[in-house]
């Protein structure tokens, strides 16, 4: 990498939506500050569009604007990827690499399918890739698990890592609200988006996920490896089961360390009260981490929106600009541990098993005979007098298991749909313990 020190350092800016503009806006009002801190001028020379005609922030001066992203790429000492996708940013990435230039990405979609060949482009030109914005927004997940906790054992981290999804789940859960009102609400307030696909279906966290696991087990995890799903099919019924219980329900990427190999899932579960994750409300994110020596860590704050990105993304710039300066290089790929990613049937989970049975007597010995066919014990079951059971003429079980295999658990499910006394399993839930 060429140290910048008789010269500003050029900076080069890759899309101007939500978060390019605040990072744009950053740049040009805080270049006193910015500069300062850094030790070297910076310059903004271009900022790469789509579409240059386009109505823009004022902030942002239409001289900057460019529609040959490959070009600025090429006159750039730092280029700060903000366009999402794989294409044109992969591209683009390699080829600011190629010309010696470091990278700030907050593209989790392309650090999850293209994290490695990323690193290894960045370490053959001796320049940095930087990516904390990827995960959780400003909440600085990337840099704790890349280099405060480098020297740390981590056994398990767990979070939630979509705002989308938890301000629709807190909704449900505190205002008492259907998942389509809920997600609508989030439309309304620019939470989600017109098509909420990727987030209320898992595959935004899922792309965190693979980051997450990645990062904390030294080894690459790759997207296909986490298993995904997501929550909309969490109805009013498993929201109100859930606080009887004692739980509140959220959508959490979990990774840890077994003794298969590293497990990377994203699904809704439930989480009990006193968990300090049961706290997190509206929009916000926060990710447990349990570690050897730390212990229990707990990251919490905004984990989306155009500014509290800006931040992460700003101190990334930062880092990279300092090491351009006076030397030094971003945290390598620590991939050295090469575990494998155990398949999603071995973790070891706990369900909530909501059924509609038959009101007859020997029901739950029947329920009780097929839960034990699979290995699995039962920890809590209850009935409940509900509306819904009352319609369908019929009685609501709910069943709260121990831990067992996923693959045992699949089973006494599938299992559990065929008795003749079971008229519907209205829903499967996982259970995360304190």
């Amino acid at each position: 990498m060429t140290r910048v020190q008789d010269r500003s350092l050029r900076i080069a800016v890759l899309g101007a939506g939500v978060v390019g503009t605040e990072v744009i806006r950053s740049l040009v009002t805080q270049e006193g500050d910015l500069s300062a801190r850094v030790g070297s001028g910076l310059e903004l020379i271009g900022v790469a569009v789509r579409d240059t005609s386009a109505p823009r922030d004022s902030v942002i001066d239409p001289a900057l604007l460019t529609s040959d992203a490959g070009s600025l790429v090429d006159r750039a000492d730092l280029v700060v990827e903000l366009m999402g996708g794989l294409e044109p940013a992969r591209t683009l990435i390699l080829r600011a690499f190629a010309a010696g230039a470091s990278v700030v990405t907050a593209n989790k979609a392309l650090v999850a399918a293209h994290g490695p060949e990323l690193y290894e482009a960045a370490e053959a030109a001796g320049a940095d890739l930087y990516f904390e914005a990827a995960v959780a927004g400003a909440i600085p997940v990337v840099r704790a698990l890349r280099e405060s906790l480098a020297g740390d054992e981590i056994s398990r981290v767990l979070g939630i890592v979509n705002g989308t999804t938890n301000y629709i789940l807190d909704e449900m859960t505190t205002a008492g609200l259907a998942f389509d009102v809920a997600l609508g609400q989030a439309q309304e307030l620019g939470y989600a988006e017109a098509d909420p696909t990727a987030d209320v279906e898992g595959h935004d966290a899922a792309a965190k996920a693979a980051i997450i696991a990645s990062l904390a087990f030294h080894t690459r995890i790759p997207l296909s490896a986490v298993a995904c799903e997501g929550i909309s099919a969490v109805t009013k019924e498993d929201v109100a089961a859930a606080a009887e219980s004692g739980h509140v329900i959220k959508l959490l990427a979990i990774v840890e360390n077994t003794a298969g190999g590293v497990q990377a899932r994203v699904h809704p579960a439930l989480v009990p009260t006193g968990h300090p994750l049961a706290g997190v409300h509206g929009a916000f994110n926060a990710v447990f981490v349990e570690s050897e020596s730390a212990g229990e860590l707990m990251f919490y704050g905004r984990g989306a929106g155009g500014r509290p990105t800006a931040s992460a993304v700003l101190g990334d710039v930062v880092a990279a600009a300092r090491h351009r300066v006076h030397g030094g290089l971003a945290p390598a790929e620590s991939a050295y541990a090469g575990l494998a990613a155990a398949p999603s049937a071995d973790a070891l989970t706990r369900l909530q098993i909501r059924l509609y049975v038959a009101d007859r007597p020997g029901v739950l010995a029947q329920v009780a005979s097929v839960v034990a066919k699979h290995g699995v014990s039962i920890e809590a079951v209850r009935q409940s007098d509900t509306a819904q059971a009352s319609q369908r003429d019929a009685a609501e079980l709910i069943i709260i298991t121990h831990r067992a295999r996923q693959a045992d658990l699949d089973a006494t499910v599938a299992d559990l749909a065929e008795l003749d006394s079971v008229t519907e399993v209205a829903s499967v839930l996982r259970v995360i313990g304190i």
